[in-house]
């Protein structure tokens, strides 16, 4: 079973539109660990709604958190601590996509992050999208896994920006899945289009 877990350099850079269109790519199953915020409408729930095909299985949160904070700060609020031994990658036969939270070093209790819930076998696919700081952002996040022995791939969010791709290019050397333009909307049908031209590089 291959297992693919998606990271962003930061929050906001369009990690749930990406694993909508690489659990299509590859009729995979679908687990976000921990949502923090928007449990009427979480990201389980969107990405469920820009499925297609009829193989991928949505696998429950293990902590669904109320308030939309770091996972460490709604769950004192909700009056329990995140413990890493309860996160539990589901026994299946299919791929898995896993959604992360945030950034790779977002905490989850006083001593353990995001980092810590990718195993060695993972293939991590970090999301990059164009901000004042986001070259700093994006090159830490992908040496840090790199230093780590993990096989990383980068996809790009949003409009393109040639200077700052490029540069993240030549300093990572790693492959480029491809880039998910800034779309009017996103629905099945251009979940479905994204989805067949990125199956190649996945």
């Amino acid at each position: 079973m291959n297992t693919y877990f998606v990271t962003g350099i930061s929050t906001e850079v369009g990690k749930t539109i990406a694993s909508a269109i690489i659990t299509e790519a590859l009729e995979a199953d679908y687990w976000k660990p921990i949502q923090a915020g928007e449990l009427n409408y979480s990201d389980t729930y969107k990405v469920e709604k820009l499925i297609s095909n009829n193989k991928t299985i949505f696998h429950p949160n293990t902590y669904a958190l109320n308030a939309p904070m770091s996972p460490h700060a709604a769950a004192a609020i909700d009056g329990i601590q995140i413990e890493l031994k309860n996160i539990k990658p589901p026994k299946i036969k299919n791929t898995l996509v896993i959604e992360g939270a945030g950034g790779l070093y977002v905490p989850l209790n006083d001593t353990e992050t995001i980092f810590d819930l990718i195993k060695p076998k993972y293939k991590v696919i970090v999301v990059s999208r164009h901000y004042l700081g986001s070259i700093n952002h994006t090159l830490l996040t992908v040496n840090a896994l790199k230093e780590k022995g993990l096989n990383v791939s980068i996809i790009f969010s949003g409009e393109e920006h040639k200077t700052t791709e490029d540069i993240i290019k030549k300093m990572t050397q790693i492959p480029v899945i491809g880039r998910i333009n800034e779309e009017p909307y996103f629905d099945k049908n251009v979940i479905k289009e994204y989805a067949e031209i990125f199956k190649a590089s996945l």
